[in-house]
């Protein structure tokens, strides 16, 4: 029986009561993680679409998970976390919610809903409630893709060699190119959202920082896991360590998920 949000099993959400009522250390995590999760939500952000998630996809289906993307909007934060909110509706018992960029504002809010039983964000924002990201991001040296991005009206995009160099700067060429090309324009009401959640407080999380990220600050990124208290890993990668990283990535997920092969 398909369940969404308000019918979500009362068994799953017993077992999963003891775990999520505190945030004991990463060393004893892994007594927290023994829900298995077949549903992966997955979050793209900034200059992206739903398709950059398409290697990480096909490796989870091979794994016998039910992977999907959502396209989010980038039209304001609400609306975006409205968006994974539906799709997080449709899933059919426990499910891992994921986020690359800034997608993990989205993560943090919708996180909450009761089906989501694991947390994984990857290079992502990852604010407290009601936390001013920008504000804690000016704590660290500015990153290069920063200066990239230009305006047309309300709408924010990252120049062509911003993308190549900053964003996806050890992908292939012809590759970067491409996804360049799919750039998803933002608007910039977008970045004046706040979460009012932070659900990584609630629910295991999960963190793969890009040591190479040119677009959020490794440091940051450092920080802000080690804040949650995420199971972390580093890779030696760009800002999309989703595509040039997958079955890195993949495996986070499934550590997750409950899934570890």
């Amino acid at each position: 029986m398909l369940m969404n949000r308000r019918t979500f099993s009362s068994t799953l959400l017993a077992a999963a009561a003891a775990p999520l009522i505190s945030r004991p250390s990463v060393a004893a995590a892994p007594a927290q993680r023994q829900i298995q999760a077949q549903n992966i939500v997955l979050v793209h952000g900034l200059f992206a679409d739903g398709s950059c998630w398409a290697d990480v996809i096909a490796r989870l289906q091979a794994a016998g998970l039910n992977p999907t993307s959502v396209q989010n909007p980038l039209t304001t934060l609400p609306e975006a976390v409205a968006s994974a909110q539906r799709v997080l509706e449709r899933q059919a018992g426990a499910t891992v919610l994921v986020g690359h960029s800034f997608s993990g504002m989205i993560v943090t809010e919708a996180g909450i809903e009761p089906n989501v039983t694991a947390l994984v964000y990857v290079a992502a924002r990852a604010p407290d409630a009601d936390e001013d990201y920008t504000a804690l991001a000016k704590r660290y040296p500015a990153p290069p893709a920063s200066a990239g991005i230009v305006f047309d009206g309300d709408e924010g995009r990252l120049s062509e060699k911003a993308f190549l160099r900053d964003f996806a700067g050890d992908l292939p060429e012809a590759k970067a190119k491409v996804l360049y090309a799919v750039q998803e324009p933002f608007h910039k009401a977008l970045l004046d959202g706040k979460a009012a959640h932070a659900a990584w407080r609630e629910k295991p999380t999960y963190y793969a920082v890009s040591t190479e990220d040119r677009t959020i600050n490794p440091d940051l990124q450092r920080f802000m896991a080690k804040r949650m208290d995420a199971k972390t890993i580093e890779l030696k990668s760009s800002h999309l360590s989703l595509i040039s990283h997958p079955d890195e990535i993949t495996q986070l997920i499934l550590e997750a998920a409950g899934q570890k092969r």
